[in-house]
């Protein structure tokens, strides 16, 4: 099993999103990339904690590709706006992917190239790559939200 990790904005849509796809084995949310240690919800809405709302992918690499889950990455959310996705202002909803290997940096760098060069957007993509740092898991509430509330989707 391998480990993927996005920031796309709001996570609830995002996480649901990953969740239909043969491949992944579970997802969690949580917050990543900032410099308080065990941050809390209400911690990062301050925008002052640095973390970014992010989904954590366990994924079977026989059955789902990383590059796979990088194109809904690029799907699910608008890789231009910085530090906003729709009505979601913040650091914490920034375009991010956190890379946890080599490999994976490579993968990723190479598919926003790809985006550039194809001029698939028509703003510059804005979208950091960065290496992991320590994942912090959101509260209960947060982790599977949309599904708990019996919706299929929220903006994406």
């Amino acid at each position: 099993m391998e480990i993927a990790t996005f920031g796309a904005g709001c996570f609830w849509g995002v996480e649901a999103k990953y969740r239909t796809i043969k491949g992944v084995i579970s997802t969690e949310v949580g917050y990543l990339g900032g410099t308080l240690k065990n941050p809390t919800y209400e911690d990062v809405c301050t925008d002052k904690t640095g973390h970014a709302e992010v989904v954590q992918i366990t994924f079977d690499p026989n059955v789902v590709k990383y590059s796979d889950l990088l194109d809904v990455f690029w799907k699910c959310h608008n890789p231009t706006t910085l530090n906003r996705q729709g009505p979601d202002i913040g650091t914490q909803y920034r375009s991010a992917i956190f890379y946890h290997s080599e490999e994976q940096k490579i993968i990723a760098e190479k598919s926003k190239l790809n985006l550039e060069e194809k001029h698939v957007y028509k703003e510059k993509i804005v979208t950091e790559i960065t290496t992991t740092s320590t994942f912090y898991k959101a509260e209960e509430y947060h982790q599977q939200y949309l599904e708990k509330k019996g919706l299929a989707n929220c903006h994406i």
